[in-house]
C-alpha cells in the first residue's frame, strides 16, 4: 500500500535534506537512491553478481525498496555503488542513519568500518580508503531479527497481532561530506533553564579552539551562553535559538531551546509533571512509526511532518515514540512545530514469556527483574549490548528540544535491572524524566508510575510510593476502514463499525475517565494510537495515511481535558 508520498517518490532524489539539522554543514553528498544489492549464505565474500537494484534508504522488505523480499537470519544482504570521491583538501566522513542489525562497510574493497545495532547512526573517516576519481562502497548486512539477544523493536520472524514484519539493512540516509583536518565531532548542548544561560560543549578533532557565535558574540567553548529574557519553549510556543559553532575553517550550525523538564508537587500536593516550572498534562499518542509502503523509513520529509502536524491538530502535545529510534530530522520537526517526545529505548533479548509480559495486566502482581532468566535476559552480553546501545541513543538524542522523558522499558520486555538503569538515565541526563518500566513490572523506584490499562475502566489512584502517576498506554479502539488496511486482520481493543461510533466511544473515554483523572492528579495519558500498523487497525489514522478517521478539529474537542 503507497502512501500519497511514495506514489510520487522521486528515486533520483530520496529523501535529500540535510540529515542532522543540528549540527548542519556547508558539505554534504546524499548517497540515497539505486544501489546494488545481493544476498550470499552468511559468511561468503562480496558477491560478484548482483541481483538487482534497491532504493537505499528502505529496507528490502518494503514497497518502496523495489525488492520485496525478507533477509534470513542465516544470510547476508550486500549493497554495491559507485561514488566519485569529492574534491576537497581536508577528510571526507562517511554517515549512516541506520543500518539494521549489524554491518561491516567496505570501501574499494577494504574492509573500512564494523557497526552493530540497527537503530542509532555511526560515521567513520573514510579519506585514507579513498582514492581519486569513483570509489567503490560496498555494505554486507546480518539481521538475526527475533532470533538473537539484538534490539528489535516490534519485529518478529513470524509476524502477528502487536507484532511487526522483520526489515533489514539501510533504513537511514547514507550521506557523506568534507571537513578539514581540525574539526568539530560533536556538540553537547544543555539549557539552564533557571539560570538563562545555554552550556555548550564541543568535542573536536586537531588543536584549534572551538567557539560559539551567538547573537552576535562569540564565546571560547565549552561555556554557558547568557540567553537573557529568553521566550520559553514549550508545545504552544515553540522557540528555537540558532547559533553556530567554528573550529579553525570548520563551521557548524545548530540551535537550542529554553526549556525545563520536572516532576514536581501542585499547589494541592499532588505530583505531577511539570514544564518550564508549572504543571504540565502531558496529553499524548503512543507512534510507532511504521509506514505501509517504507515500514521504518518515512517516504519523505513531509510524510514526518504530516504525522507530527495531524497529532497535534488534534489537541495532543506528546508523542510517545515506541520501541524506535526516528531519523535527527523527525526530532526536529518536533523541536520546530511543538510536540513534547517520550522516547523509548528499543527492546532486545531472548524470547519473551507471555504469561510473564501479560499477567501483572491481569493479576496486578509484578515480579522483580533480577531475575534474568524469567526476563529472557540471563545472556551476559546481550544485557551489555543492550546498555551500551541506550548509553550511545541518550547521548544521539541529548541535544533534541523535544525530548522530555526515557522509557528505557515496556511491558518486560527484555527488562532488567530497570532501578540501576533509570538511576544511570538520570545521571547521564538529569535535564529529563525517566519511566523506567512501563505499564508493569514496577520496581517502585523513582519519580514516576507507569500504568497500561486496556480491558476495564480507568479509575485514578494517587501512588502509594507519592510518584506522578502516568497512564502510559490506553484506548486502542479499532475500526477498520475497507481498502486502506493491510490484510484482513481486525486487531484492537475495541471493535467499532463506523466514525461515528469511533468517535461516541472516544468522547465518553475521554470525558469520563481521563478528564476526571486529571483533575484528580493524573500527570500524563498516551492513547494508543496514532496510525494503523498491520494487523492493529486501532489507529486515529489508516496504515496508508490516506483516511484520518476523527477529524482533527473534533479530536481536539474530545482531548480537551481542562
Amino acid at each position: 500500500m503507497l502512501t500519497v508520498w511514495g506514489e510520487k517518490l522521486d528515486k533520483s532524489n530520496v529523501l535529500p535534506e540535510y540529515p542532522r539539522p543540528q549540527m548542519r554543514r556547508d558539505s554534504f553528498i546524499n548517497l540515497n537512491g539505486l544501489w546494488d544489492y545481493a544476498y550470499t549464505p552468511a559468511g561468503e565474500k562480496q558477491p560478484e553478481k548482483w541481483e538487482g537494484k534497491i532504493l537505499v534508504p528502505f529496507s528490502p522488505e518494503c514497497e518502496l525498496s523495489g525488492v520485496g523480499r525478507a533477509t534470513q537470519p542465516d544470510e547476508y544482504l550486500w549493497y554495491r555503488r559507485e561514488w566519485e570521491r569529492p574534491e576537497c583538501s581536508g577528510r571526507v566522513i562517511l554517515h549512516f542513519g541506520a543500518v539494521d542489525q549489524s554491518c561491516t562497510v567496505y570501501i574499494n574493497g577494504m574492509r573500512a568500518y564494523r557497526h552493530i545495532g540497527g537503530y542509532l547512526p555511526f560515521d567513520f573517516d573514510a579519506t585514507g580508503f579513498l582514492r581519486k576519481g569513483t570509489n567503490e562502497l560496498s555494505v554486507s548486512v546480518r539481521d538475526l531479527s527475533d532470533t538473537s539477544y539484538h534490539s528489535r523493536g516490534k519485529q518478529k520472524t513470524e509476524r502477528g497481532g502487536i507484532w511487526y514484519t522483520p526489515q533489514s539493512g539501510i533504513w537511514q540516509s547514507v550521506w557523506a561530506e568534507c571537513v578539514p583536518e581540525a574539526c568539530i565531532k560533536s556538540l553537547k548542548i544543555t539549557p539552564d533553564f533557571d539560570n538563562a544561560c545555554v552550556e555548550v560543549i564541543a568535542d573536536t578533532v586537531g588543536e584549534k579552539k572551538p567557539s560559539a557565535v551567538f547573537n552576535g558574540k562569540t564565546y571560547p567553548l565549552p561555556a554557558k551562553i547568557p540567553v537573557p529574557d529568553f521566550e520559553a519553549w514549550t508545545p504552544e510556543n515553540p522557540k528555537l535559538y540558532d547559533f553556530s559553532v567554528i573550529c579553525g575553517e570548520d563551521k557548524v550550525d545548530s540551535y537550542f531551546a529554553m526549556r525545563k523538564f520536572s516532576v514536581e508537587k501542585d499547589e494541592q500536593g499532588v505530583k505531577r509533571l511539570f514544564l518550564n516550572g508549572n504543571p504540565y498534562f502531558h496529553n499524548g499518542l503512543l507512534d510507532q512509526g511504521y509506514w505501509s509502503d517504507g515500514m521504518y523509513t518515512a517516504p519523505s520529509d513531509e510524510a514526518m511532518i504530516f504525522d507530527i502536524q495531524t497529532a497535534k491538530d488534534m489537541g495532543y502535545n506528546m508523542l510517545r515514540k515506541h520501541i524506535k529510534v526516528e531519523p535527527l530530522r523527525w526530532y526536529y520537526h518536533c523541536d520546530r512545530l511543538g510536540m513534547l517526545v517520550w522516547q523509548d529505548m528499543v527492546n532486545g533479548g531472548g524470547e519473551y514469556n507471555t504469561a510473564l509480559v501479560t499477567a501483572p495486566l491481569v493479576t496486578g502482581i509484578h515480579l522483580s527483574d533480577k531475575n534474568y532468566k524469567l526476563f529472557a535476559r540471563d545472556d551476559v552480553d546481550g544485557r551489555a549490548r543492550y546498555e551500551t546501545e541506550l548509553n550511545e541513543m541518550i547521548d544521539t538524542l541529548y541535544n533534541c528540544p523535544c525530548i522530555a522523558m526515557w522509557v528505557p522499558f515496556n511491558e518486560g520486555w527484555g527488562q532488567f535491572d530497570a532501578a540501576r538503569i533509570a538511576a544511570k538515565i538520570s545521571e547521564m541526563d538529569p535535564t529529563r524524566t525517566v519511566d523506567h518500566a512501563s505499564g508493569w513490572h514496577d520496581q517502585k523506584v523513582g519519580d514516576t508510575k507507569s500504568l497500561h490499562v486496556y480491558f476495564k475502566k480507568y479509575s485514578f489512584k494517587p501512588d502509594k510510593l507519592g510518584r506522578a502517576v502516568l497512564l502510559s498506554e490506553f484506548g486502542g479502539y479499532n475500526l477498520k476502514c475497507k481498502g486502506h488496511a493491510f490484510n484482513d486482520k481486525d486487531f484492537g481493543y475495541k471493535k467499532l463499525k463506523s466514525a461515528s461510533e469511533l468517535e461516541k466511544a472516544l468522547r465518553k473515554l475521554y470525558s469520563d475517565e481521563i478528564a476526571t483523572a486529571y483533575k484528580q492528579g493524573l500527570a500524563a495519558a498516551v492513547y494508543t494510537q496514532l496510525s494503523d500498523v498491520e494487523d492493529e487497525v486501532n489507529g486515529l489514522i489508516t496504515f496508508d495515511r490516506k483516511v484520518v478517521k476523527i477529524k482533527p478539529e473534533t479530536m481536539k474537542s474530545i482531548t480537551k481535558v481542562d
